[in-house]
């Protein structure tokens, strides 16, 4: 079956062209051109992946996908954004959206990173989960529960732990981190990385969590410590 994506821009050109592009990669697609249109559009029809950008009519794209990360957190989410500020970047990936894209963008650009994100909607898992004291790495449900409550990651943030979690010990660059995880050639700069690491360890303290799992080493990158 075809995933379906939702492009929400209130700029019809671009969501057409968005549009266009998409149904020949063979996926199906899905148009809002504001920001409670997109919400209305996403609760109904459920898309594998959102485009969202960021200046929208009614709400804006921050608005939207705070809304969506406060109950799904699974659904990868894209940012368009015709800014080049890393404030506003950095916020976006703090609400929890999975990818950015400076507009004017390149729609090969465009295309390899929905094909990247896709993929990880239906990833080839394992049916046991890894335990280690007080953690649970769920690779079925592609979630981590500390000391049995749900830390509520996004795919992303479960890619980040796992990826460390997997060689304990190990310090993994910035630069690494962005090849082996977000699974291209990333445009984006390192503090990319920061910033899923933060909201990791913050919902980490929120499901209970008394011991820092991610370790920065300074100047270097992140290991998990055991």
């Amino acid at each position: 079956m075809s995933k379906t994506i939702l492009v929400v821009d209130d700029e019809k050109n671009i969501a057409d062209i968005l549009g266009f592009n998409l149904k020949k990669e063979g996926y199906q697609v899905l148009t809002a051109y504001d920001g409670e249109q997109a919400l209305a559009i996403y609760k109904e029809a459920s898309p594998d992946l959102i485009l969202l950008d960021v200046m929208l009519p009614k709400l804006s794209g921050f608005d939207v996908c705070n809304q969506i990360r406060q109950k799904d957190y699974k659904t990868p989410i894209i940012m368009l954004t015709a800014r080049s500020e890393d404030t506003e970047k950095i916020h976006g990936l703090e609400l929890g959206c999975d990818d950015y894209i400076t507009k004017p963008f390149v729609m090969q650009e465009v295309m390899l990173r929905v094909k990247a994100n896709i993929r990880r909607t239906a990833p080839d898992r394992q049916t046991e989960d890894i335990k280690t004291e007080g953690i649970v790495v769920d690779t079925e449900r592609y979630d981590v529960y500390i000391n049995g409550k749900c830390a509520e990651l996004t795919q992303r943030e479960f890619e980040l732990f796992s990826f460390l979690y997997a060689q304990p010990g190990r310090v993994v660059s910035r630069e690494e981190l962005l090849r082996r995880v977000w699974q291209y050639d990333y445009l984006g700069d390192l503090r990319t990385v920061d910033v899923t690491v933060r909201r990791l360890r913050a919902k980490f303290e929120q499901a209970g969590a008394t011991t820092e799992y991610i370790v920065t080493k300074r100047g270097v990158g992140y290991y998990y410590e055991g």
